[in-house]
């Protein structure tokens, strides 16, 4: 479903924007406010995500590097 669908998001229930809370039914200026809000939260959320696993891809590559090391002093 791509949001062209659903209209402008913010615009208000029965207006294309859809349900989603009482604010978002209202519409007009604090629909969009929380529209906006939520865009927001979801990208911090999908960079912190993506830093974590970016550490974690680090650590594990710095393991492996420690285990081929070792394994290479053991021959």
């Amino acid at each position: 479903m791509s949001s062209e669908q659903f209209g402008e998001l913010g615009k208000g229930a029965g207006k294309g924007g859809g349900g989603g809370g009482s604010i978002r039914e209202a519409g007009g200026a604090f629909g969009k406010k929380q529209v906006t809000e939520e865009e927001l939260y979801f990208k911090r959320k999908e960079q912190e995500q993506l830093a974590a696993l970016r550490k974690h891809h680090q650590e594990e590559t710095k393991q492996h590097e420690g285990n081929i090391k070792k394994l290479q002093h053991d021959n």
